[in-house]
């Protein structure tokens, strides 16, 4: 076996060794890399050049805005947001059959969009619908299913990190154009699992909630208006050129803090620091995945993995929507053991060539791509999305699961019609004169 074949069969073999041995995601991606290298490099200077690229993978001006958005979701979360976005989905869907799935639907929409966050949108929407639910006389199970499968949306819907991280994986495509085009995709899945979760609410008899009056639904929307600005603010400044979305994430940080201490008041400023450090933390996590990610990239190309993968896919000489297909089910397998910030990093480099060469625009692919790996956060045995659900609703994973199973159905069909349909993703950036 000659050495570039013998490079890829290392870090096949210790990349899939070590997540079946539970070791941290960062920790295998760090060590199936450095492995990797010193088959054909002397390790001190393997070793150095390895971290040279996992430091430099971070200098990014772009990347700047996630730890942005990641604080002004920590502060919508604890500011009272998530609340004020579930009273109003209950005055505006409430009164429908089987209405509150609908309200933790459209609510796990709105507050994704605002945090930018999955993860925010279980946490936060799913420690009030859940009870909620349940008390209404919806399965306990039933509730965080919902929950966990619309929180995901929020990942397409802008503000987004993952977007801004495929951005940067992807050489350069526009932030701007992403953000938008991650609206009608956005959509299309929370319309979906709702069609999905009202037929098995209709089915089972799940009443709807009282009707809110005219006056209540004002009352709820003049509530939630200043958090649904902050899409308003952040996506017309940077639609508009006032600014960049790295300057927009701290434009959100601060009307974020001005919601939540000043119009709110549910954040007393002595509880700032904790916010503070809760959002260090998370962009801790959440930079060092990009930083062995971008590191592990380069390895791969160092040993000709995506021109390997590129030369196998153009071999099978057929078109574009096939080829679309094939990665679509491989990045399925991939996402349900990777998390979505390496698996963006490591596999954009490798499918963007070849997609790109077939036609697809690499916007429609990134929108195809990140809702794919969206499935993947609500399934084992790396869904994080799926454990911060089934931790908010206290419920075992195992419980879960089965309810799950038709809104995985509902996001495939979105996954699919997103693929077939590039429109789907590129109708409204070539609108505004992005695409």
């Amino acid at each position: 076996m000659t050495l570039e074949p013998l490079m890829l069969v290392v870090l096949a073999v210790l990349f899939v060794g070590l997540l079946l041995l539970a070791v941290p995601i960062a920790v295998v991606i760090a060590i199936a890399s450095a492995a990797t290298l010193l088959l054909s490099v002397a390790p001190v200077p393997a070793l150095t050049t390895l971290a040279q690229r996992v430091a430099t993978g971070l200098d990014s001006f772009s990347l700047l805005a996630i730890p942005f958005f990641v604080l002004a979701g920590q502060l919508m979360n604890r500011g009272g947001m998530a609340r004020r976005l579930v009273d109003l989905g209950k005055a505006i869907v409430g009164g429908l059959p089987g209405g509150l799935a609908f309200v933790n639907i459209l609510a796990c929409m709105l507050f994704g969009a605002v945090s930018g966050s999955a993860v925010a949108a279980a946490a936060a929407i799913g420690t009030f619908m859940t009870p909620l639910m349940e008390r209404e006389g919806y399965r306990r199970e039933y509730g965080a299913a919902v929950n966990i499968s619309a929180s995901t949306t929020g990942l397409l819907i802008p503000p987004s990190n993952i977007l801004i991280v495929y951005s940067l994986a992807s050489g350069g495509v526009s932030i701007s154009a992403l953000f938008v085009a991650g609206y009608l995709p956005g959509a299309l899945t929370g319309l979906l699992l709702a069609t999905v979760a009202g037929w098995i609410a209709y089915r089972r008899g799940y009443r709807s909630s009282v009707q809110a009056s005219l006056r209540e639904t004002g009352r709820s929307f003049l509530g939630a208006l200043p958090s649904l600005l902050l899409i308003v603010i952040v996506m017309g400044g940077i639609i508009g050129g006032l600014f960049t979305a790295t300057e927009a994430a701290g434009v959100a940080v601060l009307y974020a803090l001005f919601l939540a201490c000043v119009v709110y008041r549910e954040i007393p400023i002595r509880d700032l620091p904790a916010v503070f450090v809760d959002a260090a933390a998370t962009t801790g996590v959440v930079m060092l995945l990009i930083a062995v990610s971008m590191g592990m990239s380069w390895v791969m190309a160092y040993a000709g993995l995506p021109q390997a993968i590129a030369a196998g896919f153009l071999e099978l000489a057929v078109g574009p929507v096939a080829v679309l297909l094939l990665m679509n089910v491989l990045l399925l397998v991939l996402g349900t053991f990777m998390d979505m910030t390496p698996a963006v990093l490591i596999f954009t480099p490798i499918f963007l060539p070849v997609a790109t060469g077939l036609g697809v625009d690499p916007i429609h692919f990134g929108i195809v791509m990140v809702l794919n790996l969206c499935v993947g956060l609500c399934t084992p045995p790396v869904g994080t999305v799926l454990f911060v659900g089934c931790g908010v609703a206290k419920l075992p994973v195992s419980a879960v699961i089965r309810p799950l199973l038709p809104l995985y159905a509902a996001m495939l069909i979105a996954l699919v019609l997103v693929t077939l349909i590039p429109s789907i993703s590129l109708a409204l950036p070539r609108l505004l004169g992005l695409g």
